[in-house]
């Protein structure tokens, strides 16, 4: 065979199999097209399987739930007045009926016994130290006048009239010595008696200068010397009878504190009704009052309420209580009682502290006043719903039918055997439906549950997941 022959059977065999390649291309393409349309259009007709919804104008009502506990707005509090820790002997059960006068509650008295015995004790011994100091002071108030109308005159007295026998002496011992001179002269007596009469005169003039020196300094500073020691041992005396007196009083004060707390620790009831035990709030950490425990002075031991002003105190999220307002509508729901309708009485402005345990949740205190009805008790619960938007003739869709992706929130609709998907701006919403204000009327019908029976919504779900994923990782890397 030639080498042009082999060489145009070659390219003959290769364009046999170059066609035959491209037939089985085309046959095998077209039976997976074929395919896919099958599957496809099987896949498509699960949406008529799925329960739908008809669109419809309708009312509704936007509300909270909440859990609460009836409680007396108008307690009166029976407050520990004894200071110091006081230990519970007896107690009422929480829930007694009791009348007006009855004991519903009683403390320890031995400290304050021992502390009346011991009060008394030193109250008496300051009293009588008191006394003794204020008949002193009384004394040394009379020493004063006494010693500057007697003794003073007295001692000056006696001082000058030593001064006016010295002046007498004197006269007369001045007459001797010149009697005694002229006989001298005449030679009767000697000079030795001349020099003593002369010596006498001297002295007697001596003493009177003496007397008049210690007039004077009697005068000028004995007096006031004396006087400065009386008015010094009458402030003594004043100062440690006010001392002994306050002493006496404060013991006397305590004594009687004492006796007065004795009749605190018996408690009565100060009228007659329902005696109930507080609740500790979980955040104060107060004590329960029963037989043993130890309460403190100011803390509330007992409360009576009053049975007709009931109201309820809800805890609402923070995210909520922006929405709440006094007057707000209200239904109550009690224990085998058909629901009540009343209104928000009071909105706190202040969060409640954070419940032990439970972190990230802020509530507000909503306090809702009751009507007057029979058998209301403080602790029965109640089931609390608040309305906070009420809206008529609007469009409302089922919260099933709606899905949310990165875009929007979306629902299918159906017409006859399509679908078509919807991009909806929403309004408020309750539990069970949605407020449309655009995206679908009234009239047409949306699909329930779409992620269970449309392929587009599963896909749209899917695309929405690896992208949020992604974002995700990618946030996660840029932190690291």
């Amino acid at each position: 065979m030639s080498k042009q022959y082999q060489k145009e059977g070659a390219s003959i065999w290769s364009q046999l199999i170059t066609c035959c390649v491209l037939v089985g291309l085309g046959v095998g393409g077209y039976l997976y097209a074929n395919g896919r349309q099958d599957d496809a259009q099987e896949i498509n007709l699960d949406f008529l399987k799925a329960p739908t919804h008809v669109v419809q104008l309708g009312d509704m009502e936007v509300s909270v739930t909440e859990q609460g506990s009836l409680d007396s707005s108008d307690n009166v509090e029976i407050i520990c007045r004894v200071r110091g820790q006081n230990i519970i002997t007896s107690a009422v059960e929480s829930g007694t009926y009791v009348e007006k006068g009855d004991v519903i509650l009683t403390l320890d008295t031995l400290f304050i016994d021992e502390e009346i015995a011991e009060r008394s004790k030193y109250a008496h011994w300051a009293r009588s130290g008191s006394e003794h100091w204020r008949a002193t002071v009384a004394k040394q108030t009379l020493a004063i006048p006494e010693y500057l109308e007697g003794q003073f005159v007295a001692n000056l007295t006696e001082m000058e009239k030593d001064l006016v026998i010295a002046e007498a002496d004197l006269l007369t011992n001045q007459e001797l010595l010149e009697y005694s001179q002229r006989q001298f002269e005449r030679g009767y007596e000697s000079r030795d008696q001349v020099d003593s009469h002369r010596r006498r005169v001297e002295f007697s003039q001596l003493t009177i200068d003496v007397l008049k020196s210690d007039i004077h300094i009697f005068k000028t500073y004995g007096k006031e010397s004396e006087l400065t020691r009386l008015e010094g041992e009458l402030k003594v005396a004043q100062a440690q009878f006010e001392a002994n007196d306050e002493r006496a009083m404060a013991d006397a004060s305590r004594r009687d504190r004492a006796v007065e707390e004795k009749e605190y620790c018996t408690i009565r009831a100060p009228k007659s009704g329902l005696v109930i035990h507080p609740r500790a709030a979980a955040w104060k950490g107060a004590p329960d009052i029963t037989e043993g425990g130890t309460v403190y002075r100011e803390q509330v031991l007992l409360l009576m309420p009053n049975l007709d002003e009931m109201q309820v105190i809800v805890g609402v999220h923070e995210a909520l209580v922006k929405h709440i307002s006094e007057g707000m509508r209200v239904y109550v729901k009690l224990p085998d009682r058909d629901p009540f309708e009343c209104t928000v009485s009071e909105v706190a402005d202040i969060a409640r502290p954070p419940t032990i345990g439970v972190s990230n949740i802020v509530k507000y205190d909503v306090t809702v006043n009751l009507p007057k009805q029979d058998g209301l008790k403080p602790g029965m619960t109640a089931e609390v719903e608040i309305v906070m938007n009420e809206y008529t003739d609007q469009v409302l869709l089922p919260v099933e039918s709606i899905l949310e992706f990165g875009s929007g929130f979306y629902c299918w609709v159906r017409q006859g055997n399509t679908l078509s998907r919807r991009l909806l701006e929403l309004g408020d919403s309750d539990e069970e439906m949605v407020i449309v204000t655009d995206g679908v009327k009234a009239g047409e019908t949306v699909i329930l549950n779409p992620l269970a029976y449309v392929p587009e919504a599963q896909d749209d779900a899917l695309i929405n997941f690896e992208k949020t994923a992604g974002e995700s990782v990618v946030e996660t890397g840029e932190e690291s």
